[in-house]
Protein backbone atom coordinates (compact mmCIF):
# COMPACT_ATOMS: atom_id res chain seq x y z
CA UNK A 1 0.00 0.00 0.00
CA UNK A 2 1.27 2.95 -0.96
CA UNK A 3 1.75 6.38 1.25
CA UNK A 4 -1.02 8.18 -0.63
CA UNK A 5 -3.54 5.42 -0.32
CA UNK A 6 -3.20 5.41 3.17
CA UNK A 7 -3.85 9.00 3.90
CA UNK A 8 -6.85 8.55 1.80
CA UNK A 9 -7.99 5.15 3.87
CA UNK A 10 -7.18 8.03 6.85
CA UNK A 11 -9.38 10.57 5.64
CA UNK A 12 -12.12 8.17 4.92
CA UNK A 13 -11.70 7.21 8.13
CA UNK A 14 -11.83 10.59 9.76
CA UNK A 15 -14.65 11.68 7.68
CA UNK A 16 -16.68 8.20 8.66
CA UNK A 17 -16.37 9.20 12.45
CA UNK A 18 -17.13 12.74 12.17
CA UNK A 19 -20.49 11.59 10.39
CA UNK A 20 -21.12 8.70 13.18
CA UNK A 21 -20.01 11.28 16.05
CA UNK A 22 -22.81 13.96 14.59
CA UNK A 23 -25.37 11.66 14.49
CA UNK A 24 -24.38 10.05 17.71
CA UNK A 25 -24.19 13.66 19.67
CA UNK A 26 -27.57 14.43 18.53
CA UNK A 27 -28.98 10.75 19.45
CA UNK A 28 -27.85 10.42 22.44
CA UNK A 29 -30.32 10.58 25.41
CA UNK A 30 -27.44 11.28 28.38
CA UNK A 31 -26.05 14.93 28.17
CA UNK A 32 -22.41 14.27 29.22
CA UNK A 33 -22.33 11.37 26.71
CA UNK A 34 -22.90 13.75 24.41
CA UNK A 35 -20.82 16.36 25.26
CA UNK A 36 -18.09 13.90 25.56
CA UNK A 37 -18.90 12.97 21.84
CA UNK A 38 -19.05 16.33 20.67
CA UNK A 39 -15.71 17.09 22.54
CA UNK A 40 -14.12 14.11 20.20
CA UNK A 41 -15.76 15.58 17.17
CA UNK A 42 -13.75 19.00 18.14
CA UNK A 43 -10.66 16.83 18.38
CA UNK A 44 -11.18 15.04 15.14
CA UNK A 45 -11.72 18.29 13.31
CA UNK A 46 -8.62 19.62 14.75
CA UNK A 47 -6.88 16.70 13.21
CA UNK A 48 -8.59 17.27 9.62
CA UNK A 49 -7.77 20.69 9.94
CA UNK A 50 -3.95 20.22 10.55
CA UNK A 51 -3.97 17.76 7.55
CA UNK A 52 -5.43 20.72 5.47
CA UNK A 53 -2.48 22.56 6.44
CA UNK A 54 -4.58 25.37 8.26
CA UNK A 55 -3.30 25.06 11.85
CA UNK A 56 -4.49 28.22 12.79
CA UNK A 57 -7.88 27.03 12.39
CA UNK A 58 -6.56 23.66 13.86
CA UNK A 59 -5.23 25.38 16.75
CA UNK A 60 -8.92 27.21 17.78
CA UNK A 61 -10.93 24.15 16.63
CA UNK A 62 -8.82 22.43 19.52
CA UNK A 63 -8.42 24.91 22.41
CA UNK A 64 -12.10 26.50 21.88
CA UNK A 65 -14.12 23.39 20.12
CA UNK A 66 -12.39 20.69 22.36
CA UNK A 67 -11.20 22.78 25.73
CA UNK A 68 -13.42 25.73 26.45
CA UNK A 69 -16.39 24.83 25.25
CA UNK A 70 -16.09 21.10 26.83
CA UNK A 71 -15.89 22.93 30.24
CA UNK A 72 -18.32 25.09 29.77
CA UNK A 73 -20.83 22.58 28.71
CA UNK A 74 -20.17 20.17 31.39
CA UNK A 75 -20.13 23.24 34.13
CA UNK A 76 -23.93 23.95 32.50
CA UNK A 77 -24.74 20.41 33.35
CA UNK A 78 -23.54 20.09 36.44
CA UNK A 79 -25.42 23.31 38.04
CA UNK A 80 -28.66 21.93 36.43
CA UNK A 81 -30.43 18.61 36.64
CA UNK A 82 -28.06 16.93 33.67
CA UNK A 83 -30.62 14.36 31.95
CA UNK A 84 -32.90 14.00 29.42
CA UNK A 85 -36.31 12.85 31.18
CA UNK A 86 -39.37 12.03 29.26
Amino acid sequence: MEVTEMIWALDIAMLLFLVIAAVAAISVKDLLSSVIILSLYSLVMAIVWVELRAVDVAFTEASVGAGVTTVLFMLAIMRTAGRYEE
